[in-house]
């Protein structure tokens, strides 16, 4: 029997949906499609400003083909609680605490719709959030921030077996941003690299799960 062709699906947010931010350069579907090798394919399905809750309608979009998903979501989630970096507080501790509230609020949407994608059995993997292009003085605080959001992902993605992208690793440069937080079409580059070598690497072992960087 002949096996199907290889066929990427992106879902998610502007992380991949990035062609607005970009014209008239390519978006980070086709430049996936650019690098992926012959015979394989690439979908969008992400939505620009799409967060966890919204995964659902792009799963019931999936193509019945798709062999591969690549998931990179919770960024605008983080962006809707960014309250918490000004939140006026008497202590670390309270300030710590309203944080851990917002985050298992986070951490069961986002483990909900991710055990969504994983359980239409196909090789899955999730992205972290990256730091983004932002001024002083928001960087320290936004990045400790990211940091904790991200600390769900990849608890979610070990527990769930499936692989992670750490795109903070993959976007470290201000070009790489077409704003403070879009990719560029160089951004966008790397993040396309950094999928093709992914799913074209094969399955790893059950019961494991492996963490990607830059290629």
């Amino acid at each position: 029997m002949t096996q199907p062709a290889p066929h990427v699906v992106l879902l998610g947010d502007s992380v991949f949906d990035n062609a607005r931010y970009v014209a008239p350069g390519p978006d980070v579907a086709a430049q996936l499609r650019a690098v992926l090798p012959a015979g394989w394919r690439a979908t969008l399905r992400a939505v620009d400003g799409a967060t966890t809750s919204g995964l659902a309608a792009q799963l019931r979009a999936i193509p019945a083909d798709a062999t591969h998903l690549v998931v990179s979501v919770g960024g605008n989630d983080a962006l809707q609680n960014r309250d918490l970096l000004s939140l006026r507080v008497t202590s670390t501790a309270q300030a710590l605490d309203a944080f851990a509230r917002r985050l298992a609020v986070f951490e069961a949407a986002y483990r909900r719709a991710i055990r969504d994608v994983a359980e239409l059995g196909r090789p899955t993997a999730v992205c972290t959030i990256y730091n983004g292009n932002l001024d002083d003085p928001e960087v320290t605080p936004a990045r400790l921030g990211v940091a904790l959001f991200n600390d769900v992902i990849l608890r979610t993605a070990l527990d769930l077996r499936v692989d992670t992208l750490e795109l903070r690793q993959v976007c470290r440069e201000p070009r790489d941003y077409a704003n403070p937080i879009e990719p560029s079409v160089h951004g966008g580059d790397k993040i396309a690299r950094a999928i093709a070598a992914l799913v074209t690497a094969g399955p790893e072992p059950a019961g494991r799960t492996r963490a990607w960087g830059a290629v």
